[in-house]
């Protein structure tokens, strides 16, 4: 099976009841002239929801978002998840994933809240049913760096070599949150409890987007080895195809401001933070993952 064409030519639809910005020559738009609260009104929801397919990330900015209202949104795309690392939980509402560097004061604690964003991954790839999209509303946003910085699943596999695409076809990796956990913020280890409710997961390296039937590649910091591989050489792999899914021209890199609330999908992108001063500027972000599917692989012969 070869990728499908693009589900549309990223130009708005006459019917959608607002406006949409670029954010990126390839991907992602802002989308204006509707409020948060039309957005999840049924009627105006569906035309919500086609941009999202057809950009993979979409922007509202200037809005107020209160905690409850969050998850109310976030469930007009889906199933809710709660994040088993249950120390991220923020505001009562264990749908939210509470990401700050501020002690119980408001300031700075001098602490990275989850370095494992640091990296290019993709929110729930270790479940079973991976995650279909990330909301993210920004509390508070530092003067310098915090940024969250997005690439092209679509099109990353489609800028893959011939020899790139066989290299990588049928193969699942095995998706691990205590891997990426431990390996990138070790000093706060899950516990076993923790780990039990995420046992390893193998995802197929090159999924089907359910809904735009395009190919992707779905990969990210979380997948710890491929099945029938050498462990050292499926380590080596997956670092490789991190890097050449990521290039440059495919990624946008969003400058947060404060009151901006963001939708990204996770079957056709990834992402990473950028860092920033934590012992002296504050940042403050709101997170809720939507549960998706169990990933089709692209590949059916």
């Amino acid at each position: 099976m070869t990728s499908a064409a693009p589900a549309s030519t990223r130009q708005p639809r006459a019917h959608w009841p607002f406006k949409i910005k670029p954010l990126h020559p390839a991907f992602g738009c802002e989308i204006t002239g509707i409020t948060l609260e039309q957005a999840i009104d049924e009627l105006a929801f569906a035309s919500v929801y086609e941009a999202f397919l057809d950009y993979e990330v979409i922007l509202f900015r200037n809005v107020d978002l209160p905690p409850a209202t969050q998850v109310a949104f976030a469930r007009r795309f889906g199933e809710v998840q709660i994040h088993p690392m249950s120390q991220y939980h923020g505001y009562g509402h264990p749908e939210i994933y509470l990401l700050s560097n501020l002690d119980a004061d408001g300031k700075p604690n001098g602490k990275h809240p989850d370095k494992g964003t640091l990296y290019w991954h993709t929110d729930g790839s270790w479940r079973e049913r991976s995650g279909l999209a990330t909301m993210m509303y920004s509390e508070i946003c530092p003067n310098v760096g915090g940024q969250t910085q997005f690439c092209d699943m679509h099109a990353a596999y489609d800028n893959l070599s011939p020899e790139w695409k066989a290299r990588i076809r049928g193969k699942k990796a095995v998706h691990n949150l205590d891997f990426s956990r431990t390996r990138r913020h070790g000093h706060d280890p899950m516990t076993a409890e923790q780990k039990a409710k995420v046992p390893p997961v193998a995802q197929p390296i090159v999924r089907l987007h359910p809904d735009t039937q395009r190919l992707g590649i779905f990969l990210g910091d979380h997948a710890e080895y491929i099945e029938g591989m050498p462990y050292d050489e499926g380590r080596q792999l997956i670092e490789e195809l991190n890097v050449a899914a990521t290039p440059a021209h495919l990624v946008y890199a969003h400058d947060w401001t404060t009151g901006e609330c963001m939708v990204w999908d996770n079957r056709s992108t990834m992402h990473r933070a950028t860092g920033f001063d934590v012992a002296h500027d504050r940042r403050k972000m709101r997170r809720c993952t939507i549960n998706g599917d169990k990933p089709m692989d692209g590949f059916f012969d």
